[in-house]
């Protein structure tokens, strides 16, 4: 018992507060008016509402109606305070569906599940990363890549790159389909703003200098059916995360 409140004793006063584990009882005072779970709670609903802009230590001081050096006692810094924010607005991954070993549907799902986590939160994919994840739910999620992994023959370091780059690629896609989203007016969808690109761009382009994009927009690639944006977005979203499941399928048989 002595060593186990050691390392508890230990802990970095930030990693604590992501854990919420107790403080040391030498720091113990007076309860508190304040918990971390509240201010970070707080955090949440405003950057929900307006971003991430808008959860600001005095913004969140002011919707407790208690002063931003109040907090301190909470969150360290702006810093924490965001990445206390980002574990608890990323909830723990869906359960996986018990399969019989299928690496690529489970990670599949797994890359789908926090797209979608994106689409809901998209103020998380302007969340700076400063390190590796250390929040219970963040682990859950990395836990949850692992896994899928569980029943083939790759290291534990290959298992870890594989995830970070479908992660990553997820993360990346996510950002870029939000951005596109928000410039669409209420009367275009993706696929419409996809074929006047190309008719723009075909008609400004000097063939001799720019061949292989003359060739691009000349193709049909810009010319296809017109359908809703989320349709074009996911779709274009599963067509790279089959190209890297190839990359890594073909990995792990060799």
């Amino acid at each position: 018992m002595g060593e186990v409140a050691s390392m508890v004793d230990d802990t970095p006063e930030w990693l604590r507060r992501m854990w919420r584990l107790p403080e040391p009882e030498a720091r113990r005072g007076r309860p508190a008016g304040l918990t971390t779970d509240r201010v970070v709670d707080t955090a949440v609903q405003l950057a929900d509402r307006g971003g991430l802009d808008a959860a600001t230590l005095p913004k969140v001081a002011k919707a407790l109606d208690v002063t931003a050096m109040s907090l301190y006692r909470h969150v360290g810094s702006k810093r924490e305070l965001v990445e206390l924010m980002v574990d608890y607005a990323t909830s723990p991954p869906p359960p996986a569906a018990a399969g019989d070993g299928d690496w690529r549907t489970a990670l599949a799902d797994w890359a789908q599940a926090l797209w979608d986590l994106y689409g809901t939160r998209p103020w998380l994919l302007r969340a700076p990363i400063h390190g590796a994840p250390s929040g219970p739910s963040q682990l859950a999620w990395l836990e949850q890549a692992l896994a899928a992994f569980s029943h083939t023959d790759l290291s534990a370091k290959e298992k870890v790159m594989y995830a970070m780059l479908v992660s990553g690629y997820v993360r990346q896609s996510a950002l870029m389909s939000h951005d596109l989203g928000e410039g669409l007016d209420d009367s275009e969808t993706q696929s419409e703003r996809e074929h006047r690109y190309g008719h723009d761009m075909l008609g400004l382009l000097d063939r001799t200098r720019f061949p292989e994009l003359s060739a691009l927009f000349e193709s049909d690639a810009f010319d296809q059916p017109v359908v809703p944006t989320e349709t074009t977005l996911r779709k274009d979203f599963r067509d790279g995360l089959d190209t890297i499941l190839d990359g890594i399928a073909r990995r792990v048989e060799h």
